[in-house]
């Protein structure tokens, strides 16, 4: 078996603000996480405290052998926060430069907003993506509580869309297939999570058929409550109906995973082979936003590992 450190990754869903370090805790259940969450992102008030995590978050998944990371960061929320709208974000692409420049890492970084929030705050996150998409904003999308509609934010989504930005949505993690149906409706590019599609197989053919990226995270799923167990996880049912299929870690400082340790789990628990596991670290390549040299590096150097 080939050392999965070594594995070249690229990593499609983590969130800023749940990998900050020394922040594992015990979750216990989605709203408990929130809470929990939203006590890390209220402890980060100064541009040294955003730089600081960015860099270090690119120090930690360059140690786990992530080679390309996007980074998600709800940055118009800090903003708004601290009564400095650009401040939050522009500190972080300073962190993620720096720690870049330290690694060898490559990243871009994707801006979320929650279904809970206002669209205006929607709006002011495109704002903010579009004045620093030549500083490695890549995309925009929905997070939060998937009771929330993402109807009302479709104008938002239609106009990143315009403005040459990708839409990657939340959907499918805490609620039903009807979520990612509604993702896909407001400009859904990729899909955070989607692991309920399963029960709907219409859609699973749809999105089969347009090669939309799945953001599978399944230690979170498990620590949230979402799923019983790793055992239990619907992530090779979702690789079996031939989606296209990555894996992540969504907040790994907070319940101690890694992107190594995924795909650990994907080999002693559900008993992916060398090749499958090369296939998921593809899969995640080929859904990604990253700039093709990057991504032809990864490629070349995911069959030097097969070949090894």
């Amino acid at each position: 078996m080939r050392d999965l450190l070594s594995l070249p990754k690229a990593h499609l869903h983590v969130h800023l603000e749940s990998a900050v370090r020394g922040t594992a805790t015990a979750i216990d259940g989605l709203l408990d996480f929130f809470d929990r969450n939203q006590r890390v992102r209220d402890a980060l008030r100064t541009a040294d405290d955003f730089r600081r995590v960015a860099a270090q978050m690119c120090e930690d998944q360059a140690a786990d052998g992530v080679r390309y990371v996007e980074v998600s960061f709800t940055a118009a929320a800090h903003g708004e926060r601290l009564g400095d709208l650009a401040m939050p974000l522009e500190a972080v692409l300073s962190g993620l430069a720096a720690g870049a420049a330290s690694t060898g890492i490559a990243w871009r970084v994707i801006l979320d907003t929650s279904r809970r929030r206002p669209v205006e705050r929607a709006w002011r996150t495109l704002s903010l993506a579009q004045r620093h998409a030549a500083a490695g904003v890549v995309a925009v999308g929905l997070a939060g509580d998937e009771a929330y509609p993402a109807a009302p934010f479709a104008e938002v989504f239609a106009a990143a869309r315009d403005a040459g930005l990708h839409v990657v949505h939340h959907a499918g993690e805490a609620a039903g297939p009807a979520s990612i149906r509604a993702a896909l409706a407001v400009g859904a590019e990729r899909i955070g999570h989607g692991i309920t599609i399963l029960s709907d197989p219409a859609l699973v053919a749809a999105v089969r058929e347009a090669g939309i990226a799945l953001e599978v995270c399944p230690s979170s799923n498990v620590a949230l409550g979402l799923v019983p167990s790793l055992a239990e996880h619907p992530l090779p049912r979702l690789v079996d109906a031939g989606l296209a299929v990555t894996l992540n870690t969504d907040i790994p400082a907070m319940i101690g995973t890694t992107l190594t340790a995924e795909y650990a789990h994907a080999r002693t628990v559900w008993g992916f082979d060398d090749d499958a596991l090369a296939a998921l670290a593809l899969a995640a390549v080929d859904a990604s936003w990253a700039p093709p040299v990057v991504a032809a590096a990864l490629r070349a150097d995911l069959a030097t590992w097969l070949a090894s």
